[in-house]
């Protein structure tokens, strides 16, 4: 296997001061998703940024110079050329740094928190069902992520969506695009150097919607919604749809 799907398999990356276990999971058959934007490279794309978005502990700078040379060896795209800034931005500052402006960014700012149905849901019964039916989906499509993280965590997703193709994989980015747009808007707001991630990512998944734009405009203003806001939905319990009509044991 090779490229940033290459890197991710091999590499102990992590959201914390502690190593994540290796991550197991088959190939698969990529899915077919009509109105796509087309971007060559879009696996690797989508593992770099999942990687890029994980705290810079030291097993990430160990696969600092392989990482580097995937990113620079993308084939020519609008969210590669981000990647490629975003490298020579990170890459200036010294470890240390580094890793308080990650906390900072992340750990410390409710805005730019990486867990996406906290966007969608709040801190509310809806959101543990999300949480519930979003790791089913990944268990259904046999990827095996490391169970000490929420599912819902982004890198965690946009692992999945590389490794799972544009339709199934993107399909919990896509449900969660309002929230990736507070995250991207707070990042440019505050001139974090992630903002670069985070339009690839935005890049990649294509406009977002009038109502999207709308919703991270009320969540930056308002916040996510409480128990009291929300109504049970069927669509809140199982947000991706039935897995049964999206995978098999045996992949896409």
């Amino acid at each position: 296997m090779t490229g940033a799907v290459g890197v991710l398999e091999s590499a102990a990356t992590s959201a914390r001061a502690s190593a994540r276990r290796p991550v197991s999971v088959p190939l698969f058959r990529r899915s077919r998703r009509r109105a796509v934007v087309e971007i060559p490279g879009r696996s690797d794309v989508l593992a770099l940024t999942g990687m890029l978005l994980t705290y810079p502990d030291d097993a990430f700078y160990a696969q600092s110079q392989q990482i580097g040379a995937v990113i620079a060896g993308l084939p020519d795209s609008a969210p590669a050329g981000m990647l490629r800034e975003f490298w020579v931005e990170f890459t200036a500052m010294d470890e240390k740094a580094a890793r308080a402006h990650y906390v900072d960014t992340f750990d410390l700012k409710r805005k730019s928190s990486l867990y996406l149905s906290y966007y969608l849901h709040g801190d509310t019964r809806q959101r543990g069902m999300a949480l519930l039916a979003l790791k089913q989906r990944y268990r259904a499509c046999g990827f095996a992520p490391d169970e000490a993280e929420l599912p819902d965590y982004l890198p965690m997703a946009l692992e999945f969506a590389a490794r799972a193709g544009s339709g199934v994989g993107e399909a919990p980015l896509r449900t969660h695009r309002a929230g990736i747009e507070l995250i991207r808007r707070t990042l440019t707001e505050n001139g974090s150097v992630y903002r670069l991630v985070l339009d690839a990512v935005a890049t990649l998944l294509g406009p977002a919607t009038d109502r999207q734009v709308a919703t991270a405009g009320k969540l930056a203003a308002e916040g996510p919604p409480t128990d009291d806001d929300l109504a049970p939905t069927a669509d809140a319990l199982v947000p991706y749809g039935p897995p049964e009509l999206t995978c098999t044991p045996k992949g896409f």
